[in-house]
């Protein structure tokens, strides 16, 4: 049997096969062959193949070849034109971004207009290109539901729609968003699914919304996740040196772009900064930058003015540039899975890479659990520190690289508090001893106080107000008599009545 090369063999329409190749994508890959055949039909297909295989343009060009272009015979004929004829939908931002880049290259002769979707960034350009037409929308589930519900997105003439990385929609809990917009679309849809692992939700969510589907798979069961021209080394690491380790690592031998993973957005900005100050270029990416910012990261991280990117899981689906050499786990990968992802942004489309994971102490029976499941031969991780020679040896680093590519900054020699105290506080304990402290002045205010019964209004008669002393000189006086500016030994309680003769009879007995 012959094997088909060409995109054109594949029958690829000739202006997108150009534009293929003026970006230099002349052969397929086995998941693009396998699958352009069937999807270019418009039949409903499953796709699943390791990442960094080429999934991308194994949907993105069936979606711009069977969408009617503005130039086509057929283009007069549709109920709605300017209205979307195919919808992507991706878990991030990242990756939405880099399926529409690879969407805009695929149609560049085409004439298509295709528009990104996505969220933390103002709707104002988003809604204004919606009015305009647009022929595909790439997007993630949040933004694409909110404007789908405000009448913004008119999904009712979808033909062909795309979920790409659905086991990640299904881990970042977009699922439930997901079903709502495939109920804005048509029936007769065609609905492409592709994934790197088939969970049991994803496979409920394909028999409930897709019409006889072709599963299509770009490796035998038996082959491993992993792109197999990835070198893996697995160390176990002190938290406390890895800042020296990933410092030597990234003076290696052969280092272009490299990724640094870490678990939690603290840790990415942290990592980042101190890869700075050593004299790295390094940037991070993370879930409390702005959008704004994120896409500069990126950018900058393509351009190659940044050669070092630190970033969370979330950012892993959607970085898609060629060249990374070294993909670096900061933090031990939460499951296999997760190691894959991590691991599949180096050693794409048939490029050698390097993955280097570190594993913490408290994290060595979580790495058994990934090693077992993946079958890796990295059971017992070997200790390593910024001093070992099989770190060296390994990863090709010279002995005579440091920690830090420029000097350190001098430290400010720290100033002896004012108080000359151990805290460092004016008037502290011991600056007391030194004359720290100063003297509190006394206190002068009056403490007399006029009190009133509840019963009584402040209208009363000065007899009453003067009754309680009364009748502590005086069992039985009337009311009105009796010195008033004698003071009060003691608190008195009022067993009940008004009358102060009867009150002062008990008072005098317990004084």
């Amino acid at each position: 049997m012959t094997t088909l090369t060409t995109f054109t063999d594949l029958g690829v329409l000739p202006e997108i096969a150009d534009a293929l190749a003026a970006k230099g994508i002349t052969t397929p890959f086995p998941i693009q062959e396998m699958t352009l055949s069937v999807a270019l039909m418009g039949t409903d297909l499953i796709g699943q193949a390791r990442t960094g295989t080429g999934k991308t343009l194994a949907f993105g060009i069936p979606v711009v070849q069977r969408t009617v272009a503005p130039h086509d015979a057929d283009y007069a004929d549709l109920a709605a034109p300017g209205k979307p004829q195919a919808l992507v939908i991706a878990p991030t931002r990242e990756l939405a971004l880099q399926v529409h880049g690879d969407i805009v290259t695929a149609s560049a002769n085409r004439g298509t207009t295709t528009i990104n979707i996505y969220g933390g960034v103002p709707y104002e350009p988003q809604l204004d290109a919606l009015e305009k037409g647009v022929d595909i929308v790439v997007g993630t589930p949040g933004r694409l539901l909110d404007l789908a519900n405000r009448g913004a997105l008119d999904l009712s003439h979808v033909k062909a729609l795309v979920l790409d990385e659905a086991d990640e929609m299904l881990d970042l809990g977009f699922l439930p968003d997901v079903e709502r917009l495939l109920a804005k679309t048509p029936e007769t849809r065609q609905t492409m699914l592709f994934s790197a692992t088939m969970p049991s939700a994803i496979v409920t969510l394909a028999r409930k919304h897709m019409r006889h589907p072709m599963n299509i798979r770009a490796e035998s069961g038996e082959d491993n996740q992993m792109v197999p021209t990835t070198a893996q080394f697995v160390y176990q690491a002190h938290d406390l040196d890895k800042p020296e380790v990933v410092a030597r690592i990234l003076q290696s031998e052969d280092r272009g772009r490299v990724i640094i993973f870490t678990r939690t957005k603290r840790s990415a900005q942290r990592v980042a900064d101190d890869l700075q100050e050593r004299g790295f270029p390094a940037s991070p990416l993370h879930g409390d930058m702005a959008q704004v910012a994120r896409e500069k990261a990126m950018t900058r991280f393509r351009e190659g003015k940044v050669l070092i990117l630190v970033a969370t899981d979330v950012a892993a689906r959607g970085i898609d540039v060629q060249d990374i050499t070294h993909v670096i786990n900061y933090t031990c990968p939460e499951d296999d899975k997760t190691y894959v992802h991590r691991i599949g942004r180096t050693g794409r489309a048939g490029a050698t890479g390097i993955a280097i994971t570190f594993v913490d102490w408290a994290d060595v029976v979580r790495w058994k659990t990934i090693n077992a499941s993946l079958g890796l031969p990295f059971d017992e991780p070997q200790e390593t520190y910024s001093t070992s020679d099989h770190l060296y040896h390994d990863l090709g680093i010279s002995r005579d690289v440091t920690g830090r590519l420029v000097p350190a900054p001098p430290q400010e020699p720290r100033q002896k508090p004012a108080g000359g105290g151990r805290g460092g506080r004016d008037g502290g304990r011991d600056g007391a001893r030194e004359g720290g402290r100063t003297e509190r002045p006394p206190r002068s205010r009056d403490r007399q106080r006029t009190r009133r019964r509840s019963s009584e209004s402040a209208e009363g008669t000065e007899g009453a107000a003067t009754s309680a002393d009364s009748s502590v000189a005086v069992a039985g006086a009337p009311q009105g008599e009796g010195d008033a500016s004698r003071p009060r030994r003691r608190r008195r309680r009022r067993s009940g009545g008004e009358g102060g003769g009867e009150s002062g009879t008990g008072d005098t007995a317990t004084a």
